[in-house]
């Protein structure tokens, strides 16, 4: 128990500080409301209930989203590799292998979506 005592002091620290700065903000800061602070901000135009064309998001923004994903996590799995490509040998070389493989079948699959046409 001795060895977790260190993380439970710090976790219980942690804790303690976001506590502390949420009351401490609470008490603290102004309390003026007013119907332009309570309302949303859309850039100086007048807030919507809806978006115009129906509140549909385009597809677009989901690829380029998952285009962002797939590069996280091949950089994630590739950097540490590269760094201890030595002590890894074969095993390491072939388990890489087979995840370049399983990445490039998803950028295959978004290239198809199209994805990949910055247009």
């Amino acid at each position: 128990m001795e060895l977790y005592t260190p993380i439970l002091a710090l976790m219980v620290l942690a804790l303690g500080f976001a506590v502390f700065s949420v009351v401490v903000s609470s008490l603290t800061g102004p309390a003026r409301y007013n119907r332009a602070k309570l309302d949303s901000y859309e850039c100086g135009i007048e807030p919507t209930p809806q978006a115009h064309g129906g509140g549909r998001i385009p597809v677009k923004y989901y690829t380029v989203a998952m285009t962002f994903i797939i590069f996280d996590v091949e950089i994630m799995f590739l950097v540490p590799w590269a760094i201890y490509f030595d002590e890894l040998a074969l095993f390491g070389f072939l388990a890489m292998l087979l995840f370049l493989v399983n990445i490039t079948i998803a950028y295959v699959y978004e290239f198809k979506r199209g994805g990949l046409d910055w247009d």
